[in-house]
């Protein structure tokens, strides 16, 4: 067995030690509460628990002491695009995934909006061979519905009725708005052709795709990036949030609303009966900026849909709060900073943001808006029910062995040098932020640590395609 103290840099050859790793003296994130003591992880799985601590080692047993830090489930994040297969330049599964363990996210789900689409199971099985040699996190991913690839959506969820897993698959993406190609799906008979005839989880880009294209003609002779904001007003995505709702309803489709960004949204879902068919989730940056920081930070802020107003910010952390919404997603999706400098219009729309995801939650909760437990929740359990993950979202002995032990006291800057995402920026550039991980573990396996021997940006300890497995969800039919 060999011990390491939180603020050691491992040795050569650490990483190559088995699925068996003992955690020691941590503040452990438990479901009925934050308890110091120890965490055992036994072949990948959660063997053990004990508060207040003094498990005795095994042979063959790493033992990490993290004394003075958080133990939490590994982040899941729902909603991220690695670029791959089409724009590896940007980022691949193999970069994407090394800036997930970075930013203690365990698991992650990618987007289908890829050159060519992931529209076909042939296509979503090659992701997912490719993420197996890539990838030191787990992994799924969306296949992407168009207005006539109803059987290809079949072969990969199921029939209404007749749900099927198959892992690594999560789900359907719809892009209602903002998308190219067949990937735009904003025709009602089509998006209710979808819904009736699938099982599986549908997940909306909810943007209603005639009314951008009406209001474009009164901003595309402007250049400021406030027009970004105005041009894709709040009622552009209430109705389409309104229009997916109300087929979800009729056809009982289970339905998850992307990166909410617009408090009458997030009011009006709050107005719904309580339904677990029917979920949400918003976004770090839309929790942390608004039109101030937009103006400060130009087109490194654009993104769909925008970052809106003040008020809209605080409508998303009361709904987060009230349990409105759920989860918290990043929508990672990476460009070049040469090519965001074109301004608006013509710069694309997105940013990085799966690093920095975990540390600007439990900044938020360092700062009193929300406490630990909950970016717990939002970032990890929530969302693995929202899923229905096999394994995954919480301490729970039996539980696979994804964990993250993170940092609350020692602040450090972001900074675009530190990025492992291949374009080497990141939107919070220049803010401090606490809760920086420590040491993420994926199936028990180490795979990033962080301290003052790797320095800021810390180091994978893992060679890609080491670990990681598909993402098991349960069906819905």
């Amino acid at each position: 067995m060999y011990v390491k103290r939180s603020g050691q840099k491992m040795r050569e050859g650490d990483e190559q030690m088995s699925k068996n790793i003992l955690i020691t003296g941590a503040k452990m994130v438990l479901p009925n509460g934050t308890i110091e003591g120890d965490l055992r992880i036994t072949d990948g799985i959660i063997s053990e628990i004990l508060p207040e601590g003094n498990l005795q080692p095994n042979d063959e047993e790493f033992v990490y002491d993290a004394t003075g830090m958080y133990l939490l489930p590994g982040g899941i994040d729902p909603q991220v695009h690695f670029r791959e297969p089409g724009h590896e330049f940007k980022e691949d599964l193999q970069s994407g995934s090394a800036a997930a363990a970075s930013g203690g996210i365990t698991s992650f789900l990618d987007m289908p909006n890829n050159n060519p689409a992931a529209t076909t199971i042939e296509s979503m099985q090659s992701k997912i061979d490719s993420a197996q040699k890539k990838c030191i996190t787990n992994f799924g991913f969306f296949i992407g519905a168009t207005p006539d690839n109803v059987k290809q959506l079949q072969l990969a969820v199921g029939k209404p009725g007749e749900g099927v897993s198959i892992p690594g698959i999560c789900g359907i993406k719809i892009f209602m708005g903002s998308s190219t190609g067949d990937l735009l799906v904003h025709e009602t008979e089509h998006l209710r052709n979808i819904f009736e005839n699938t099982a599986g989880l549908i997940a909306v880009h909810a943007e209603d795709e005639n009314r951008l294209n009406e209001r474009f003609e009164l901003f595309k002779d402007r250049n400021d990036i406030a027009a970004h904001v105005e041009w894709r007003d709040d009622v552009c995505a209430l109705n389409a949030t309104k229009l997916a709702v109300s087929i979800a309803q009729e056809t009982g489709h289970r339905l998850h609303i992307l990166h909410l960004t617009s408090g009458i949204e997030a009011d009006f879902l709050s107005q719904l009966e309580p339904n677990h068919r029917i979920t949400s989730e918003t976004l770090p940056q839309h929790l942390t900026f608004d039109e101030t920081d937009v103006l400060e930070r130009d087109v490194r802020l654009k993104m769909n849909p925008p970052i809106r107003y003040s008020k809209d910010k605080e409508t998303l952390w009361q709904r987060l709060l009230d349990g409105t919404i759920q989860c918290i997603a990043t929508d990672h999706a990476p460009h070049l900073l040469e090519d965001k400098s074109k301004g608006w219009p013509n710069a694309p729309s997105g940013m990085p943001g799966v690093e920095t995801s975990l540390p600007m939650m439990l900044t938020h909760a360092k700062s009193g808006l929300c406490t630990i437990e909950q970016v717990a929740n939002w970032m990890s359990t929530n969302v693995a029910e929202c899923y229905q993950m096999v394994g995954k979202g919480s301490l729970n002995v039996g539980m696979d062995g994804d964990v993250v032990v993170v940092d609350m006291d020692t602040i450090r800057t972001v900074n675009d040098s530190n990025s492992w995402t291949r374009v080497g920026w990141n939107p919070f550039h220049g803010i401090e932020l606490v809760g920086w991980p420590v040491l993420t573990v994926v199936n028990g396996v180490p795979v990033f640590e962080r301290n003052e021997g790797t320095g800021d940006k810390g180091m994978v300890l893992v060679e890609p395609g080491s670990v990681g497995n598909p993402l098991v969800m349960m069906p819905w039919d």
